[in-house]
């Protein structure tokens, strides 16, 4: 059973599970002293502890259904009309299940109008999509219709048998099916007494498969009624679209208006309090004392056969009913792991450590601070590991200049060139080094880079990494200072002693993750993707926020004041057009206006709030046509340039340096592209001449430099010419000419000369719409013409450009069987839906198959640049300083003295980073401010 990074979704079908219990105590009911019968809350509970200590899920929730009706009894009246009234235990029981499932602190997911096998199916496919091994827990056999590679049937053990996980195949077997889809149209054709879904009369289990054998659907069977015989024909014929029901009431929708958000669903632990009281006033004391650590038991039954304490023998005793099911907690913490961890506080102690850190190859360290910002950050104290569960902590006074003589002990450690020096997050640390003027030289090893390549779309925190890999789960920053928010304390204000075990814990941690990811680093051939490119990049990062960028707060107050003016101007006409004033803010009142009043969509969508959909989509449809819908873009374009960079740049100015310092992320976007934070200068608008203003409030430090800006010119069109091996694309790049140009030409078979604007604006969508695996629709979306032109347009290019074809092709081709695609330099990009039955997110998986290695060669290509040209003028002991990497720019303080030198050097080590058939363009310029130089 693969593994998708340790997530690991279990989704409950409370409703099942209930009537479980409820059967398993009918019998023998259970009813404490209050009159109240307990086994629907006895028997959940355990089911539910059972899975969480045995199968450890990362991720869980719990889904019901609701009395109102569904989208089935609209379609069919009778649907479930033969089940019997709902016993009056199982009604007393939900709402206790539903108060204990809260208290473990798991979601409880129900929606009218929807069943709990909906919400669990959408939920289900959703989880997939985002690289989660789902594990669907109930009897239920509709369910094997979902099934997938990474989606599985887990029925619980139940009357002697044991637990059931069924994949693809397993549901396939046990249904004699081809695909598990076919789960939907056997239910069609024998129908389902439980939820009195009809069928076709006659056709049994065994006559369903064997027509699905020879005509693969219901739907195909029906368009075949003609190879039938007798009163199985006539049946076909008569009740063909009682069938056709009767698979419709059977498919589970996973289209239901509910939303995964995986932090939602993490499973932390219960909520003591609470779980206490509800036990406490079920009379659950053996199960409490169980749950919350106190005189744990050895389970009485194998809990590999059973699962839950329906075991179809003689009702266990009073205490066996708690006892059974139930494991202890494996997962290790400090308390029940044996180490060695050592607070380090004066000069003597510190050098007589020094000597056994020094004769060390490799050194594991951390730093722990008083902020999370390393700008602001002052050292607390700073902890090393070198051998598995011992570490030493060595505690820094709040005195600054008492703490600065002391880490100049520790220099030599932290500068000696010999030491592979090993952390988590090491960008951060080294940053927190240098501002008490220490530098971080030698062979750096980071345990949250490593693991990003190993899966780029995991979570990377030593925590999850730590329960991953080591089961082992570290002591919360939390029990120290508290929850985040106002009132969470600092750092500064713990006691030493507490600290050292936190902080060496860390240290000693991250040093065992080190051991565990290296081999998989070079499992993968990741090596030099890791050292060579990664590694290198976290110091030249550094460099760059260390140094941040002068902005000019004056101009910026300017723009706001002409955006605000704009935007009332605008205002204005927006209320002119609809003849009165409303709250232009306001979603609501906007939608009654446009749709209501001026009736501007006769067919406008609503949301499920029932008021009308107002968003960018819906009005850009309605731009070309009326005036108001382009007003109101343009109004919400000027306030979100006021609000999210005019009016916010100048608070994060840094008071200590005057200067914007923004965070660059390595380890967030799937395709290997740096993301950057506080601010995100990757989303400052270009297309725009309002948004292009903010650039003018970049400028150099002083007056001796001025911004330059390195592009690369158009890098993935180059890059896919490259990968295709396209002999036309390829000339066009090498002789200098108008790639858009020359593919208008091409596509539109006139000569050069006669290309159009309108031609070459077509023919560069295209250019670009390629790359992301563009359909007809979308060009015709994006050109505006319709769709029958866009079709002829991708058709034509693939006439004139084969090669490009044949790559994506097998660029898809290699996905399907190896389910990843690769960079230049072997980064993968895993695909998990690329063989998913769902069109939808098939065809997506593709897309990404074919943009993938071309947008995630461009980041390799800039990072092994930005590398290069770090280390040439560090190297050449330059005055100027690169300052920002803006996806396919980098701009530069350069001083003026040093701007021949820049511009003929940069662009040569851009254009040479890597090798490929077509030769790299990198244009540059220079300005009083960014605008000007890019």
């Amino acid at each position: 059973m693969s593994q998708k990074g340790g997530k690991k979704l279990f989704l409950l079908d409370a409703m099942a599970l209930i009537y479980r219990a409820h059967f398993a105590f009918s019998k023998n009911p259970r009813i404490n002293s209050k009159g109240l019968n307990t086994g629907i809350m006895l028997g959940f509970t355990n089911t539910l502890l059972e899975v969480i200590e045995k199968e450890k899920p990362t991720h869980i929730a719990v889904a019901f259904d609701t009395k109102a009706p569904t989208f089935r009894h609209e379609q069919f009246e009778a649907y479930k009309a033969n089940r019997l009234e709902q016993p009056e235990d199982i009604e007393v029981g939900i709402p206790w299940v539903k108060e204990i499932v809260q208290g473990f602190n798991i979601p409880v997911l129900e929606l009218d109008g929807y069943e709990a096998d909906d919400i669990i199916g959408t939920i289900a496919k959703k989880a997939e999509y985002k690289s989660f091994e789902v594990y669907m827990m109930t009897p239920d056999k509709d369910y094997g219709q979902l099934v997938e590679d990474h989606i599985f049937l887990y029925k619980p053990s139940f009357m002697g048998n044991s637990v059931e996980i069924l994949g693809p195949k397993e549901v396939c077997e046990k249904w004699d099916i081809e695909n598990p889809d076919q789960v939907r149209d056997i239910l069609g054709l024998m129908g389902d007494s439980v939820d009195n879904i009809p069928g076709i009369p006659g056709i049994g289990a065994k006559t369903a498969t064997k027509l699905l054998k020879l005509y693969g659907t219901l739907e195909e069977l029906l368009n075949n009624t003609d190879q039938l015989k007798g009163k199985q024909k006539e049946n076909v014929i008569n009740f063909g679209k009682q069938g056709l029901l009767s698979k419709e009431l059977a498919t589970i929708n996973q289209e239901v208006p509910i939303e995964f958000n995986p932090k939602d669903y993490t499973y932390d632990g219960p909520n003591e309090e609470k779980l206490k009281a509800l036990f406490a006033e079920l009379e659950f004391r053996t199960l409490s004392k169980r749950v919350f650590g106190e005189g744990l038991k050895k389970p009485q039954i194998n809990v590999n056969e059973q699962l839950g304490l329906f075991t179809g023998q003689d009702e266990p005793k009073e205490e066996e009913k708690e006892s059974a099911p139930v494991t202890p907690k494996l997962i290790q913490t400090l308390e029940t792991t044996a180490h060695s961890y050592h607070l380090i506080q004066t000069e003597e102690e510190i050098k007589e450590l020094l000597p056994y850190l020094e004769a060390q190859e490799e050194l594991c360290f951390d730093t722990e601070t008083t902020s999370l910002n390393p700008n602001a950050a002052e050292l607390v104290g700073i902890s090393f590991a070198y051998v598995s569960l011992e570490a030493f902590f060595i505690a820094l006074p709040a005195d600054q200049e008492k703490a600065k003589a002391l880490l100049e002990l520790l220099r030599p450690i932290f500068e000696n060139e010999k030491i592979t020096k090993i952390g988590q997050n090491v960008k951060y640390d080294l940053l927190v080094l240098k501002n008490y003027g220490l530098e971080l030289r030698g062979p750096i090893y980071d345990t949250m880079l490593a693991h990003y390549l190993i899966d780029p779309e995991g979570r990377h925190s030593m925590d999850w990494l730590a329960e991953l890999y080591l089961n082992y789960k570290p002591v919360s920053i939390t029990t120290l200072i508290g929850k985040k928010g106002k009132n969470q304390g600092n750092m500064r204000d713990v006691d030493a002693n507490l600290i050292a075990d936190y902080a060496a814990e860390d240290a000693d941690i991250t040093l065992q993750l080190k051991h565990v990811l290296d081999p998989k680093i070079k499992e993968n051939q990741l090596e030099k993707l890791l050292y060579d490119v990664e590694v290198p990049l976290i110091k030249v990062l550094a460099a760059m926020e260390f140094e941040g960028i002068r902005i000019d707060t004056e101009s910026l107050a300017e723009l706001s004041k002409e955006l605000e003016q704009e935007s009332k101007t605008i205002e204005q006409k927006v209320y002119e057009i609809a003849g009165e004033q409303f709250n232009l803010s306001s979603p609501k009142q906007l939608g009654e206006i446009l749709f209501n009043k001026m009736n501007l969509d006769p067919k406008a969508k609503k949301t499920k709030t029932g008021q009308y959909a107002t968003g960018e989509e819906v009005l850009s449809k309605l731009a070309n046509e009326h005036e108001i819908a382009q007003a109101i873009l343009d109004y919400r374009q000027l306030v979100k340039l006021k609000s999210t960079y005019v009016d916010a740049l100048p608070a994060l100015i840094n008071e200590k340096t005057g200067r914007i310092h923004t965070s660059y992320n390595q380890t967030v976007t799937a395709t290997g592209r740096l993301s950057s934070t506080n601010p995100n200068l990757q989303n400052i608008p270009i297309r725009t001449e309002r948004g292009r203003e903010i650039r003018k409030a970049f400028v150099p430090r002083d007056e001796n430099y001025v911004i330059l800006a390195a592009d690369y010119s158009q890098i993935e069109l180059r890059i896919m010419a490259s990968f295709a091996k396209d002999e036309s694309m390829i000339e066009a790049f090498r002789l200098g000419r108008d790639i858009h140009a020359t593919t208008a030409a091409k596509i539109f078979k006139v000569p050069l000369e006669e290309v159009t604007s309108d031609m070459r604006r077509k023919a560069k969508t295209a250019n670009f719409g390629i790359i992301y695996g563009i359909s007809a629709f979308g060009l015709s979306q994006r050109l505006n013409i319709p769709r029958g032109e866009a079709s002829d347009i991708i058709k034509a290019y693939f006439e004139e450009f084969p090669a490009v074809k044949k790559y994506m092709d097998a660029s898809i081709e290699k996905a399907h069987k190896h389910e990843y695609v690769e960079t230049i330099l072997g980064r993968r990009r895993y695909l998990r839906d690329i063989n998913s039955r769902n069109a939808t997110m098939r065809s997506f998986a593709e897309r990404n198959a074919i943009n993938a290695p071309i947008q995630g060669s461009a980041a390799d290509m800039i990072k092994v640049a930005m590398v290069q040209v770090h280390n040439w003028m560090q190297e050449n002991n330059l005055k100027s300083k690169m300052l920002l990497q803006v996806h396919d720019e980098l701009v530069f303080d350069a001083h003026k003295d040093e701007v021949d030198l820049l511009k003929k050097h940069i662009p040569e080590l851009m254009a040479n980073a890597i090798t490929i058939e077509v030769p790299l363009v990198v244009e540059t310029g220079t300005g009083k401010d960014w605008l000007e130089a890019h």
